[in-house]
């Protein structure tokens, strides 16, 4: 019992110590089901702040939307997010 308990809290530490979403920048697909991150698009106080970019997403928040080859998938829901996003057009990052 002491040995789950172990490592139930080492899991713990270790998604605490997870990079946040708002430094998340890359080649970006949207699909309907089986996503890499879970996303709620909100108007006001975001997780993250994203610019689409059409090439070279270089900074946190900078995401190319694409259909092939992305870095990372997002599935567009309306509840249960893993984090939210706002579509911004200067200032991408962490939000809040």
């Amino acid at each position: 019992m002491t040995r789950i308990l172990f490592i139930a809290l080492l899991l713990l530490c270790s998604l605490a110590h997870a990079e946040p979403p708002c430094k998340l920048k890359g080649r970006v697909k949207v699909v309907k089901s089986g996503a890499t991150y879970r996303v709620k698009v909100v108007e006001h106080f975001p997780d993250v702040r994203v610019r689409k970019v059409k090439s070279l997403p270089t900074s946190a928040g900078e995401w190319q939307f694409v259909d092939s080859f992305p870095d990372f998938t997002v599935q567009l829901v309306d509840s249960f997010p893993d984090f939210t996003v706002q579509y911004v057009d200067s200032f991408p990052g962490c939000g809040k």
